[in-house]
């Protein structure tokens, strides 16, 4: 039996002393066994499954999630989750493992946990995925990155780490959130369930499946019953009037008789309205099945940034003084009518049909061009970021919609005929007594007027123009191919 050696690094100096080993580590700790290949990769697709499970199930409650930062926060938080499960698989990949076997389940008992998360309601949600499931990861991720050798395995502990500065950024997010909407005697009714959590971990040997596995109760409570997606969207109660579409922002901003500096207000409003966007390309990414997974990734990319759209327009009246839920009647109509008439690929023709008019000169150009008359340095910034991002999200249509048909004209036509047949509730809506339709945009410009200290102009103060019979689309388009 040969004798164990040890390492002995004082007989060696580097030149000059300069960091050894790249200044990864330390030679001593370069010496280290660590983890093996089959190791890494066995945490690393539990750590895969996790962020894929988070992905699924934060994109799957953007629609019905009806208060307005925790569906921003969703949305984000599916974007990174996106990204991180991309470098995961990447790395899997590239350590002697194909085919991968990243759509098999770990264990059972982890499959539970996430189908209980996933069915959850919102506090709960909360609690589990912001106090047990990232905080799980988190330690899981900490240990590789200790007990691996960071010279072998170095790029492992660089995905690592760049995943565990988001996830420590998701984890404040929730606690803050948790904290904000904290109801004790609800809180107390979660201990129990909470405890479920803990003891599926525990039954399959901690998140990343190192630690001896236990054998404690896991009764399934709200996942009984399968999860059901719920893509009709909801909005808190600062949305008085979310049915309401009197207001046409498009025909205003093309209105050449309008001042440029009072069209950046029209240009926040339809920013804000983009809330629409990821609760409809919710439903497409939830329903759309089979596909690689870079579909998912850019899909849920271009989400995030239309949820960073509607950002921008929350801070744009914000930054102007705007109280924007008193004076902006924000709707949900859009993704309403498309959830409820066309099915997942409809959808998606109709949002890559919309976008392409944004690319033409009296799209995104300018909307910026806008801005900079106005001489309003935020939104000439956020139209600059809103164009680049329509650009990308050209491409992301080319890659995964336009793919599906002989040419763009051809995808054009059927988005423009799925378009068409999306029947609009205006008049339905209005008869149910669910919206009177108000032009609300009288009020808002007099708020702008009176935060500028000017009188309104009686030209744009009568403004009146709505939805009724035109869509909120640009009327020009433009094709090649």
């Amino acid at each position: 039996m040969k004798s164990e050696k040890t390492y002995r690094p004082l007989f060696y100096e580097s030149y000059r002393n300069l960091p050894t080993v790249a200044g990864i580590c330390s030679l001593q700790d370069g010496a280290n066994p660590g983890i093996g290949v089959q190791d890494c990769v066995d945490r690393l697709k539990r750590y895969h499954y996790t962020l894929q499970r988070l992905w699924n199930l934060f994109n799957a409650r953007i629609p019905s999630e009806p208060i307005y930062e925790l569906k921003m926060g969703f949305s984000l938080h599916t974007h990174l989750c996106a990204e991180h499960v991309t470098t995961i698989e990447e790395r899997v990949g590239e350590m002697r493992h194909p085919p991968l076997g990243l759509d098999k389940v770990p264990h059972k008992k982890l499959e539970l946990f996430f189908d209980e998360v996933q069915a959850a309601p919102t506090l709960a949600l909360l609690h589990s995925v912001y106090a047990v499931a990232l905080p799980a990861l988190k330690v899981s991720m900490e240990r590789h990155i200790r007990e691996t050798n960071h010279l072998a395995d170095h790029p492992t502990v660089r995905i690592l780490r760049f995943a565990l500065l988001e996830i420590d950024q998701m984890i404040d997010y929730g606690q803050r959130a948790i904290g904000c909407l904290r109801n004790e005697k609800k809180v107390e009714g979660l201990e129990d369930w909470l405890a479920l959590l803990e003891n599926c971990l525990l039954g399959c040997g901690g998140l990343d499946g190192t630690e001896p596995e236990q054998s404690p109760d896991c009764s399934a409570v709200y996942s009984i019953e399968p999860f059901e997606f719920d893509g009709l969207p909801q909005r808190d109660e600062r949305f008085e009037d979310p049915y309401n579409m009197g207001v046409h922002a498009e025909e205003f901003l093309h209105d050449e008789r309008y001042p440029a500096d009072i069209k950046t207000m029209m240009m926040y409003y339809r920013r804000l309205r983009e809330i629409d966007v990821p609760e409809m390309m919710a439903g497409v990414l939830y329903q759309t099945k089979n596909k690689s997974w870079k579909f998912y990734r850019d899909m849920t990319r271009q989400l995030w940034d239309e949820a960073r759209h509607a950002l921008m327009g929350e801070v744009g009246f914000v930054h102007h003084g705007i109280d924007w839920p008193k004076y902006v009647m924000i709707n949900f109509t859009w993704s309403k009518e498309l959830f409820e008439q066309l099915e997942p690929k409809q959808r998606h023709a109709v949002l890559w049909y919309i976008e392409q008019g944004q690319m033409g000169k009296e799209g995104k150009r300018y909307e910026w061009e806008v801005g900079k008359d106005a001489e309003d340095p935020l939104a000439m910034l956020f139209q600059d970021y809103d164009w680049a991002d329509e650009v990308l999200h050209a491409r992301i249509g080319r890659d995964w919609y336009v793919r599906g048909f002989k040419d763009s004209r051809k995808a054009a036509e059927y988005g423009n005929e799925c378009w068409n047949t999306v029947t609009s509730g205006w008049q339905n809506w209005k008869d149910q007594g669910l919206t009177e339709h108000r032009n609300w945009w009288p009020e808002l410009y007099k708020e702008v007027c009176r935060l500028r200290g000017i009188e309104p102009n009686p030209e744009v103060l009568a403004y009146k123009t709505n939805y009724a019979k035109t869509r909120a689309d640009l009327k020009q388009h433009s094709f090649s191919g």
